[in-house]
């Protein structure tokens, strides 16, 4: 037995549920009882209900303050887009154009994800550092990414954009 936030509509809700095996040997959850919408449920009332309830079930003591969640991160167009990169070959052709022992930062990792920003949600880079902080980004840390560093990588993808150009077209072009 254990509380839980679910969502729905927008709103986040506090639930007791417990969890059991069915017939099949399916883990299923049974909810117990609705302790309200979270919004609504007054912080001063909501820790000893929730204090009250570890004690009957000999948890640890927690308070409401615990129970805040951070938001989820959407991840799966940016796999897609992870994957299609490495399958159509971008990453080879850029890295091999963009190969430099002066620079400090990944150029195509920032081109890459820059890439993938404008084919899901179109922003300017400014826009893009705010959308990072919604999605989970496969191969770059986040936080290693910064505005001086997305212009840095545009300069050079400029500086190099004919060998890019053509490494891309060998990479794409069907054999002969």
């Amino acid at each position: 037995m254990c509380t839980r936030i679910s969502s729905s509509g927008g709103r986040h809700y506090l639930q007791m549920v417990a969890g059991y095996r069915d017939l099949q040997e399916k883990v299923k959850i049974k909810l117990l009882a609705n302790l309200g919408r979270l919004d609504r449920l007054p912080t001063e009332k909501l820790d000893p209900l929730i204090k009250g309830l570890n004690r009957a079930v000999e948890c640890l003591e927690n308070t409401a303050h615990e129970l805040l969640h951070a938001p989820s991160r959407t991840y799966g167009t940016v796999f897609v887009l992870h994957e299609l990169w490495q399958d159509i070959g971008f990453d080879h052709a850029l890295k091999q154009t963009l190969r430099s022992n002066r620079r400090s930062i990944d150029v195509e990792a920032r081109v890459r994800a820059m890439v993938r920003n404008r084919l899901c949600n179109p922003s300017s880079k400014l826009g893009y550092l705010r959308w990072l902080e919604t999605i989970a980004m496969p191969a770059i840390p986040p936080q290693t990414i910064t505005h001086q560093h997305l212009l840095r990588a545009m300069d050079t993808l400029m500086d190099n954009s004919g060998a890019v150009e053509k490494a891309i077209a060998r990479q794409i072009r069907p054999p002969c």
